[in-house]
């Protein structure tokens, strides 16, 4: 009875009446897709059924490894239906999963794994083989066998496909593991390990909930991310960022059908949209930019009528691809901004985008945020100020083994990732850039987004980032890397013929340089770091 109430706990109720309810004929693996339920990664399907023994297997077996609650297990895996049901088996120890961003390399996993303490290590069998030698000693580690649209979605060495020396493959230990019958426990989020500006990434750990601030957390998460049960749900990002992780899990348990991609592909979503009738999708603005350059009798071969709620976060969205996207797939697209740190702390509707071009929405229910200048004073509405947000009904968290970092952004229960903007008169939230991307350029203050934005604008530019570079004169200089659209040629005049129509002189970039490609985080974040510190490595300073 114990094993049947966790099961029932760990799948929401309505999940079992949608087993009660739905007729016999459509359970099968040959139904119509509209009528699938589970998680779909590939061709691969899980049923809830399969899924919930498999984590309760995992469960009990982890308990056996000594996991105890508190205790960290890190994830090296894709996306992948073992993601999550790892994830699941984990947080119903009261422990915490630790996602390990898989384009780490070894000396960067190894951080990772030595700063959380991990007792286990569960991953795909060939990224177990890139982290060889770099585990530390006495961790268990559990090999999963890659599976086989991430083969196809990546070059893996052929070699790698099995499980490496010193791993177990996690099949056949399953097979000798006995369910987990114990205690329902508070099950805290995943702790995800932030990018990592400047220094090592920190661990972001969440205590566990109370029953109060989970009633709560649920309640946001249906408005946020528009997660209701029974939803059809397409997960396109890596799991192992924070809003696609937190996202998906939720998706998970929701008693309809979460597709995984393992890698996003922009003719390859829509495919996905009309065959599974997805209905609620989390996306970020790039994924966005590469639909809409699919050629338009693509674009019009697939129908989204099924989409009732897209959100996207985690970058700008420029405000004509936002106005497109919502040209063609209706007012079902919205926005939130936040951190992982913080959540999710103002959400902007469709309506919102059209009425307001550039809002990342108003304030949350529940959410709280200042705007702070440089004295600690707090800001009138139309004042830029460093943001400052708090949801009270969140439950509070720390920087693992970092709690003095946790303290650096605090501010009287305010806490803030360094991001910089205002409060319009109707109660719109605006993001200016990040407080560490503004650029000093002879005593001015300069926000690379407003000059990214007005670059976006340009016919021809795909997409672009503006940073500081070390200059004798100003102290910094603007500097913008551009890449252009396929086929297309730009040249350094013709661009700032454009922009000396929508900025000011000194907006516009001392320095262009246009590249075939821009180097990207797994996210569709350009990776404005790798383009930005080799400047200052040769000025042998950083400000």
């Amino acid at each position: 009875m114990r094993y049947l109430y966790l099961r029932l706990i760990l799948r929401g109720s309505l999940r079992s009446h949608l087993r009660m309810t739905v007729p016999a004929h459509n359970k099968k693996k040959t139904m119509p897709n509209q009528f699938l339920h589970g998680i779909l990664s590939g061709e691969r399907h899980r049923s809830f059924d399969e899924v919930d023994t498999r984590v309760a297997l995992i469960a009990g077996g982890l308990q056996r490894l000594g996991v105890a609650p508190g205790d960290c297990v890190c994830l090296l895996m894709r996306n992948d239906v073992a993601f999550l049901e790892a994830a699941y088996a984990v947080m119903m120890l009261g422990a915490y999963a630790v996602p390990v961003n898989w384009h780490f390399k070894p000396e960067e996993v190894a951080y990772v794994l030595g700063d959380s303490g991990t007792r286990v290590l569960i991953g795909h069998a060939d990224l177990l083989h890139q982290a060889a030698g770099v585990v530390p000693a006495g961790v268990t580690v559990l090999s999963v066998p890659t599976p086989p649209e991430i083969l196809a979605n990546y070059k893996i060495d052929p070699g790698h496909r099995a499980a490496p020396q010193g791993a177990v493959d996690l099949d056949g230990w399953l097979a000798q593991q006995k369910p987990y019958d114990g205690p329902v426990l508070p099950q805290p989020q995943n702790m995800i390990y932030t990018s990592g500006t400047t220094g090592h990434p920190k661990g972001v750990k969440r205590f566990a909930p109370t029953p109060e601030q989970a009633k709560s957390a649920e309640a946001m998460r249906a408005l946020i991310y528009g997660l209701k049960p029974g939803a059809r749900v397409l997960c396109p990002g890596p799991l192992y960022h924070s809003a696609p992780n937190a996202f998906g899990i939720r998706a998970g348990r929701l008693g309809g059908l979460l597709v995984l991609m393992p890698r996003f592909e922009p003719e390859a979503l829509l495919q996905l949209i009309e065959r599974h009738r997805i209905d609620t999708v989390f996306m970020v603005p790039t994924m966005f930019i590469r639909l809409m350059k699919l050629p338009p009798e693509v674009r019009a071969k697939y129908d989204v009528s099924s989409l009732r709620h897209v959100i996207h976060a985690a970058a700008p969205c420029p405000a004509d691809i936002k106005r497109a996207m919502i040209e063609w797939w209706g007012p079902v697209i919205c926005e939130f901004y936040g951190s992982t740190e913080s959540g999710a702390v103002t959400f902007a509707t469709s309506e919102d985008a059209l009425s307001k071009p550039g809002t990342v929405g108003r304030i949350a229910p529940g959410a709280e945020l200042k705007f702070i200048d440089d004295d600690g004073k707090e800001l009138p509405q139309g004042e830029i100020g460093e943001i400052f947000s708090r949801i009270a009904g969140n439950p509070d968290f720390t920087y693992h083994n970092k709690p003095e970092k946790r303290a650096e952004i605090d501010r009287d229960g305010f806490i803030t990732s360094g991001d910089v903007g205002y409060l319009d008169s109707d109660g719109y939230v605006f993001i200016c850039d990040r407080k560490r991307d503004m650029v000093i350029s002879g005593g001015v203050n300069i926000y690379p987004a407003e000059i990214e934005a007005a670059i976006h604008a340009v016919p021809g530019v795909h997409d672009c980032a503006v940073f500081g570079i070390p200059d004798a004169e100003f102290g910094e200089a603007l500097m913008a890397m551009l890449e252009p659209q396929p086929g297309v040629t730009l040249d350094e005049g013709y661009l700032r013929e454009q922009l000396k129509h929508v900025l000011a002189g000194y907006k516009i970039p001392k320095h262009i340089e246009i590249m075939a490609q821009l180097p990207r985080e797994d996210s569709g974040k350009i990776f404005k770091r790798r383009l930005r510190d080799p400047y200052w490595a040769k000025a042998g300073r950083v400000i």
